[in-house]
């Protein structure tokens, strides 16, 4: 029986102690893992979610009794510092001995710690390990700012955390630009300005010679003699190799730390293997999970004695979502091979830059850059990695087709040999294989078959296309399952918390989901939830957009909008006068929005639990602008003014404003009230409009304003108004019940099979029975209305949230507005300075 020890418990010793259970027993070998730390290996990708359940056990790669499972010895809280290659023997910290065979090197990283006077002040952190985090945030209970010296992956995670932790942040970066060996200067100053636009402060070209304070930090100072007033700092510079056995050993290191090994990931012992950030391959440290999860295979390989596996190196390639920022770079991201010929993509209204690299005879993709829209990552990835052909107008890759066929290609295009899963190694071969011999019939079982997307989860996209194109092509029907936590599409789930009357995410998770969920569906769930339960929104423990968190929308420059809802756009004198009154007293910009209502920018968060008292005493409600719900129903002057008005518009518009206001559904709704021909509501740009007629009203739905412009289509002709809201109401319901999450009713209505004709057989002659049902559920909806605004504000423990800092009802001192006609903006980034 061969003994094997692995040193280190985290991510990638784990999964070199799961991959060697799945090919060797316990009596083909012994296996022996001693952790540092006192838990069981934990998912450092994720670590960032500590700060919103700080719970050890979601974190947890398994749990301990895993291990006891699969036979494996685990020893935590044992620090190993010495081995003794003579005698195969490893001694503990505490004094304990082990013989082994072979041994595993999975000593992982520490936190690179720059040599900056005073950085041993107390108030000083690093981002590493859950006991950071625990320190980290018990320190910013009493401290109000925060900075993070560092502005790479790491590092803006960090900023994150001090963001959720309530702390004024800045981010602190050595280099011209924000993540600077995954982006060019035009990518990140695109992520530079969405994540200022949080209110997170961005300072590049800083160079930082001293932590200064009393003991205590209380600033930073720069070698160009700037200083930053900083409560507590989180250092995120990058990693070091845990390679301190090295030396007491004899084993060889690289140039930049790391144990070296070969192809078979051996040391210069044959009996001492090094995985993960502790091993340095060709002189490269490699410090994402996928190349540490191929080398623990690897290692596997070699042990149990086929050989056949190497390690080649691995593509630095990466996908992730930073303070709610889609980012990726892939490849030759920054063009570096020469000749190569950059198409770039800038849309600075909507936060989005994409820039794609061709080989210099431009038949090939060399890697690109990706921010604030990543959807099209997975297949960029491929076509890079596998050579694949480029369409004729390679731009495309990046535009979308723009008429005619566009020479795309799709996931079944890609070869067998196609790596989807780097974590795991899984090709698109192993999927598809696996979906026709073991007749697969949902997602999870691929995962579970294949373990493609149970690692860091950035192909899950891919291998969802795969599993559909795949069961496509052998001729069965697709479910579109909400994510891979729950194998139910987004209308099963509707109808299970309905009937089940399941009241939270948890609830549903436990009974009918897997895992911990993730961005995908805890805010589908939410919206689930909102739109059948109708609760405050505060109340529950996901949300389904991040403006819920304080209903309002946060603005530039980190303050938010107030915007009470002015039905149909009629507003009395003394409403309109206390508006004012309340925008002057708190200094707010004022703005007529094309929703017929006023907006009020500027408003500080400690400030909108006043503001909104001020404004429900006149007699105001939410307006829920910040909402995935009913925003407005426009309307012109109709008949009561009008002397070409044919119905009094503006009652209806209130009638049906009041009628669905606070309706959460699966994006925003707006609507319209013509009160003639002359549209002068622009009815047909909304999700539902109605234009009077000489007998009644015309009904039409689904159209949208925005990016995309479509006309909306007409539903029912010449109905009147009892008619009009009974339709409404059936339109409304089938539309939240039956619509994927964040998809506006024209995109609804554009996958909706057999389109408007078949939406005015469901809607108007009810041909599948629901019309009453679809009522019914309106009106409880209806009946169990509230303002939300109202309710926060009379519950004493919601108010405490809307702070800027845990132990103070200051205002947040980095916000800074400057004169604009006679009121004010936000001042831009570049043009605040210190005091």
């Amino acid at each position: 029986m061969k003994k094997v020890i692995v040193i280190g418990n985290g991510m990638v010793g784990y999964k070199f102690c799961e991959k060697l259970r799945a090919k060797a027993g316990h009596q083909e070998v012994s296996l022996l893992v001693y952790g540092e730390e006192s838990v069981p290996a934990y998912d450092r990708v994720h670590l960032s979610e500590y700060f919103t359940n700080q719970s050890e056990e979601k974190l947890l790669m398994a749990p301990a009794g895993w291990y006891a499972e699969n036979d494996i010895s685990l020893k935590t809280s044992q620090l190993v510092t010495e081995i003794d290659r003579d005698q195969k023997i490893v001694r503990t910290h505490t004094g304990e001995t082990e013989a082994y065979d072979y041994l595993i090197l999975a000593t992982g990283s520490r936190p690179m710690v720059p040599p900056i006077k005073g950085v041993d002040k107390k108030g000083v952190f690093v981002y590493r390990t859950i006991e950071d985090l625990d320190q980290i945030i018990a320190y910013a209970k009493n401290v109000k700012r925060g900075a993070v010296l560092g502005g790479g992956l790491l590092g803006l995670e960090a900023a994150k955390a001090l963001m959720d932790l309530k702390l004024d942040a800045q981010v602190v970066e050595f280099a011209s630009r924000l993540m600077p060996r995954q982006l060019d200067e035009a990518g990140s100053n695109m992520l530079k300005s969405k994540i200022e636009s949080l209110g997170i402060e961005i300072l590049l070209n800083k160079s930082t010679s001293e932590i200064q304070g009393n003991g205590k930090l209380d600033g930073l100072l720069f070698a160009d003699g700037s200083q930053l007033d900083t409560d507590m700092l989180v250092i995120s510079c990058g990693i070091v190799s845990r390679d301190e056995l090295a030396d007491q050993a004899g084993l060889e290191t690289g140039k930049r730390g790391g144990f070296k090994v070969n192809n078979q990931l051996q040391t210069n012992d044959p009996h001492i293997y090094a995985i993960g950030e502790a091993a340095s391959f060709n002189d490269m440290v490699y410090g994402l999970v996928a190349p540490g999860y191929d080398m623990a295979d690897t290692a596997v390989d070699q042990i149990l004695g086929s050989g056949q596996k190497q390690f080649t190196g691995a593509d630095m390639s990466t996908k992730l979502k930073l303070i709610g920022v889609e980012v990726g770079s892939f490849g030759d991201a920054l063009g570096d091979i020469a000749g190569s010929v950059p198409i770039v993509f800038e849309d600075k209204n909507t936060g989005i830059y994409k820039r794609i690299n061709l080989s210099p005879d431009r038949k090939k993709l060399l890697g690109g850059i990706m921010v604030g829209d990543t959807s099209a990552y997975g297949m960029l990835l491929q076509i890079t990695q596998n050579g694949m052909a480029l369409p004729p107008n390679p731009e495309d890759l990046i535009l979308g087709a723009r008429g005619g066929e566009s020479g795309g290609n799709s996931m079944m295009d890609l070869p067998d040999t196609a790596q989807i899963c780097s974590c795991e190694n899984v090709t698109k071969g192993d999927i598809v294989g696996a979906i026709k011999d073991q007749e697969l019939t949902d997602l999870q079982q691929v995962r579970t078959c294949t373990k493609a997307g149970t690692g860091c989860g950035a192909c899950s996209p891919m291998v969802g296309d795969i599993f559909t194109a795949t069961l496509k092509s052998m001729g069965q029907v697709v479910r579109k399952t909400i994510c891979a936590h729950f194998d139910y599409t987004r209308q099963e789930l509707f109808s299970l918390i309905k009937v089940k009357g399941i009241q939270s995410f948890d609830e549903l998770l436990d009974q009918y989901g897997s895992g911990d969920g993730c961005e995908t569906c805890k805010p589908a769930v939410a919206s689930l939830m909102a739109s059948i339960w109708n609760d405050l929104i505060l109340k529950q423990d996901t949300i389904q957009d991040t403006n819920d968190r304080f209903l309002a929308n946060i603005q530039k420059g980190g303050s938010y909008s107030v915007v009470p809802r002015v039905a149909g756009g009629e507003i009395t004198p003394d409403k309109l006068i206390a508006m004012g009154q309340v925008a002057k007293k708190y200094d707010l910009y004022t703005k007529i929005t094309g929703g017929q209502r006023i907006d009020m920018f500027g408003a500080r968060l400690n400030d909108l639990p006043a503001i909104w008292r001020e404004l429900i005493d006149a007699g105001f409600e939410s307006g829920h602008a910040y909402g995935k719900s009913l925003r407005t129903v426009k309307s012109c002057v109709g008949s009561t003014w009008c002397r070409y008005g044919l119905h009094d518009s503006v009652s209806f518009a209130i009638e049906v404003e009041n009628r669905y206001k606070g309706m959460r559904s699966p994006h925003k709704l707006k609507g319209g009230v013509s009160g003639c021909r002359r549209e002068c509501a622009e009815a047909q740009s909304k999700d539902f409009g109605l234009i009077a007629t000489e007998i009644g009203y015309n009904l039409y739905v689904c159209g949208n304003g925005g990016a995309n412009p479509q006309h909306a289509k007409l539903l029912a002709g010449d109905i009147d108004e009892k008619t009009a809201i009974k339709y409404l109401d059936r339109f409304l319901m089938f539309y939240i019940r039956t619509a994927e999450p964040l998809n506006r009713t024209a995109v609804w209505l554009n996958k909706l099979e057999g389109g408007i004709d078949y939406l005015r057989e469901v809607v108007v002659n009810d041909s599948l029975g629901l019309g009453e049902e679809l009522e019914k559920d309106m009106q409880a909806l209806i009946a169990s209305y509230h303002c939300e605004w109202k309710e926060a504000i009379e519950d004493e423990g919601m108010k405490a949230k809307f702070r800027h800092f845990s132990n103070s009802d200051e205002h947040d001192p980095t916000q800074q507005f400057v004169p604009m006609r006679e009121m004010k903006k936000p001042a831009d980034w570049q043009t605040v300075t210190k005091d």
